[in-house]
């Protein structure tokens, strides 16, 4: 087989995609030396994504999302001879000489149209096109297979549930060495709870404030909230928010950070809240639990699949039940030590290697399709 994964978006981003897609490039080369692989790179991003003789770096013109990548991308790898296109950020070419697998990561684009600005509206409603001439899809988790099913109409037998999983590199680290690295690192000197994640309206950062407010105020506890993600759209309303809770002096906006200081931000907080409308999958709790932080999350969409009883969970339209989720594993240490050892098994439930096998398998299957 010659296998093409379009991995162009690592380039511009280090978010949930870029992630999933380094990963299960490394994951896949660990396992499998027999494939021939062409990592489809921006050509502006120099590094290969991973150096074995199996693996070509292909480097192409085409920006991601641009308005007629369908069709120029198309032409840049025609010439390439492959036999599987793989498009880890849903929308493929929609014509070419080769069998297509693309990675639905959620449908919030659909379920939540008025979260999106102009511009993601038009790339993501290509949707409908992308799953109906694609070969076949893999869904990171049921609860984005049942959203394919149910609002899609996609084919059951169509669609493979393939788990993400957590780096190795997130792990328990000793206390005080994590401590003093944020400190060091980002002036973090105080207990902390954390968030990460792309600010963006589905994550509902406004009602994490809001029950961040709550927290202080109701139950005198001292501590900071640390928010560790880019500006992705329409997150005007997260400051106004802080200007208007007064919360300036306890609310830290990091940015994006790199992924090797999240090991240490995980660590070091007290817990890890994920209060989103929806997610297909959950990546944040899964590596907060790898590193024996407790987390609470929504009670919706994919993260009780993710978290099981390993975590808190809470209605994210409820302040209240946020903010004594928080109290209560900021201060119940029996509770505590409870999540910390389910989340701890939890988070070894899922692996790379096993994604990277279940998706080789794929690609066989969809190469030898007729």
């Amino acid at each position: 087989m010659r296998i093409a994964i379009d991995a162009r978006l690592v380039y511009y981003t280090q978010a949930g995609i870029s992630q999933y897609i380094k990963r299960l490039v490394e994951s896949l080369a660990e396992l499998d030396d027999q494939t021939e692989y062409l990592i489809l790179q921006s050509r502006k991003h120099r590094a290969p994504l991973v150096q074995r003789p199996n693996f070509k770096r292909i480097p192409i013109w085409t920006p991601c999302h641009h308005r007629l990548e369908q069709w120029t991308l198309r032409f840049e790898i025609s010439p390439l001879d492959i036999d599987v296109l793989h498009s880890p950020d849903f929308i493929p070419p929609f014509r070419g000489n080769f069998k297509s697998v693309i990675t639905v990561h959620d449908l919030a684009f659909l379920l939540y149209p008025h979260f999106l600005t102009k511009e993601s509206a038009r790339y993501y409603g290509q949707i409908d096109q992308a799953v109906r001439r694609t070969d076949h899809i893999i869904a990171v988790s049921e609860a984005t297979k049942r959203d394919l099913m149910q609002r899609l109409g996609v084919p059951e037998n169509k669609v493979t549930v393939i788990y993400e999983a957590s780096s190795p590199q997130y792990r328990p680290l000793p206390a005080q060495e994590a401590r003093s690295y944020v400190q060091a690192k980002f002036n973090l000197a105080d207990d902390y709870v954390l968030f990460v994640s792309t600010i963006e309206p589905r994550k509902n950062v406004p009602g994490l404030l809001q029950a961040f407010r709550q927290l202080l105020d109701s139950y005198r506890v001292k501590v900071k909230l640390v928010l560790a993600g880019g500006r992705g759209w329409l997150f005007d309303e997260v400051f106004a928010t802080v200007g208007r809770l007064n919360l300036t002096e306890h609310v830290y906006f990091l940015g994006r950070v790199e992924t090797e200081d999240l090991p240490y931000l995980y660590n070091a907080a007290r817990l890890l809240v994920h209060p989103s409308f929806y997610e297909g999958f959950g990546l944040p709790p899964l590596e907060a639990m790898a590193c024996g932080t407790p987390v609470i999350v929504s009670n919706v969409s994919a993260l009780p699949e993710v978290v099981g009883d390993a975590g808190l969970m809470i209605d994210p339209q409820n302040i209240s039940e946020l903010a004594v989720g928080m109290y209560r594993l900021l201060t119940d240490e029996a509770l505590r030590s409870e999540m910390i050892h389910k989340g701890l098994a939890r988070a070894a439930c899922f692996s790379w290697e096993k994604a990277a096998r279940e998706t080789l398998e794929v690609y066989r299957k969809v190469s030898q399709s007729k």
